[in-house]
């Protein structure tokens, strides 16, 4: 029997895919690549997840774990040999429980974000982790990849929101680590192993998350500022005058908004343009009328210190989703706009300032008329500082001479400064020549060393992170 009938046996037949167009888990959400799967693989259980990769393992077949297919470096999708198959977790989709008195929700890996926010919010309690693509990515996607958003201000990483998984093994061996424990000193964390690892150790399969009492009232306001130290000011006087109850702090620069306004003429604007516009979030257990009282108290303070020069706050759930809907159209705007060089970088907040003034004037010498589409989460020092060609040059063109010139450029500035040139995307196959080059060799020692403990097939996402 073959390797496919064998699958086929084990799963169904329906459930593994061969043919058709499979262009769903074989392109990545970007359409930078485009892979050819041996087969789509759909298993619906923890149990069938075991069998699938214990066939693999005997028959030393490349797994390539995908949940939502959102992912940002072409780590969630096959490489063009067909001699890998894609492990889509779709069909494990079930809330397994929602323990009110431990905060905690346990649910499979391929429950889609939004799915399971609802469902704490159904129970009148709050999942922190949120994302712009939080309608189509799951759960084990964001744990693979150790996915941030908008919340880490507050709440970190969602490795930080992570008490317990369950994993299938390389070997095929189920690994039921789903606890609700917050205190658990027993021997290594192998949790932190699979968290962020990008499916190269492992398929997770389901998760424990910590929930928090839904705030009794969030407030959403836009603050406009001349220039991007202002900005950090503006986050320094928040943090001192709000707390744990500033949940989120975006930057967006002026051409970032632009191209909203260009490509989303439909979405309100209700602040001129200004060279950088800070989207703020307070959300805490006072009621709506306190909470806003408190945050036009801060506004009105960085008016009068001369922090920012024009301000909203929005009056109503409808009017705060719309402030949001600006930041997260910014990316769709860029895919509409044309291909860009993408950067995901992370450095102190206090470093901010010098590495985007630097920068800047770098790109612009070696590359005249360049557009900076500089915006993300300045309240963890986490920017996504694109790059897109000059204006009325080929797009397409600039990417595929300049990309590696231009990461070069921004990376040493990142390096320079104390930085990671990847914050909260993964390294996938499309920065993983980059962390051989950047990473120390130590940590790249150790690294491997795990990998060859848990996969010494090397079967796990192959080519992916080492």
């Amino acid at each position: 029997m073959s390797f496919l009938e064998e699958l086929r046996t084990a799963l169904g037949p329906t459930q593994v895919l061969t043919d058709g167009d499979l262009s769903a888990w074989e392109l990545d959400w970007r359409k930078r690549w485009r892979g050819k799967a041996l087969a789509v693989v759909r298993p619906g259980s923890t149990e069938d997840v075991a069998a699938v990769m214990r066939l693999c393992s005997a028959h030393r077949v490349g797994v390539v774990p995908q949940g939502g297919n959102t992912g940002l470096v072409c780590g969630g999708v096959p490489d063009d040999s067909g001699t890998q198959i894609v492990l889509s977790t779709q069909r494990l989709n079930r809330v397994r429980s929602i323990d009110e008195d431990n905060l905690t929700l346990t649910a499979d890996a391929g429950c889609v974000l939004q799915t399971l926010q609802e469902a704490a919010y159904a129970r009148g309690l709050l999942l922190p982790l949120a994302l712009a693509s939080q309608g189509s990515c799951t759960i084990g996607g964001n744990l693979g990849t150790n996915a941030g958003g908008t919340q880490v201000l507050r709440w970190g990483n969602a490795r930080d929101l992570c008490l317990g998984l369950e994993v299938v093994t390389a070997q095929g061996q189920i690994w039921s680590g789903l606890t609700g424990l917050r205190k658990d000193n027993t021997g290594y964390d192998l949790r932190h192993l699979f968290v962020g690892s990008e499916g190269t150790l492992g398929v997770i399969t389901a998760a424990t998350l910590k929930l928090a009492p839904q705030p009794a009232a969030t407030t959403t306001a836009l603050a406009n500022c001349e220039q991007l130290d202002q900005c950090v000011a503006l986050l320094r006087l928040a943090q001192s005058r709000l707390g744990s109850g500033l949940t989120g702090f975006e930057v967006m620069g002026q051409h970032a908004l632009s191209l909203v306004a260009k490509h989303f003429v439909q979405l309100p604007r209700p602040l001129p343009a200004a060279p950088w516009t800070v989207l703020l979030e307070y959300s805490d257990t006072e009621g709506l009328e306190q909470a806003t009282t408190r945050f036009e108290g801060l506004l009105g303070a960085a008016l009068e210190q001369g922090i920012v020069n024009d301000a909203t706050v929005a009056q109503s759930l409808a009017q705060a989703q719309a402030l949001w809907q600006l930041r997260e159209s910014i990316p769709l705007a860029q895919a509409e706009e044309g291909l860009n060089i993408k950067h995901d970088i992370s450095v102190p907040v206090s470093a901010i300032v010098d590495f985007v003034s630097h920068t800047d004037a770098a790109l612009r010498q070696a590359y005249p008329g360049v557009q900076l589409v500089n915006f993300g989460h300045l309240g963890d020092g986490n920017l996504h500082y694109n790059v897109q060609a000059p204006t009325g040059a080929d797009g397409k063109r600039f990417l595929d001479e300049q990309e590696h010139a231009v990461n070069t450029l921004v990376f040493d500035a990142v390096a320079a400064r104390g930085g990671s040139f990847s914050a909260e995307h993964g390294i996938g196959a499309l920065k993983r020549d980059e962390l051989a080059q950047r990473k120390s060799p130590v940590a790249l020692q150790l690294m491997r060393s795990i990998k060859a403990a848990l996969d010494p097939l090397g079967i796990m996402n192959p080519g992916r992170v080492l």
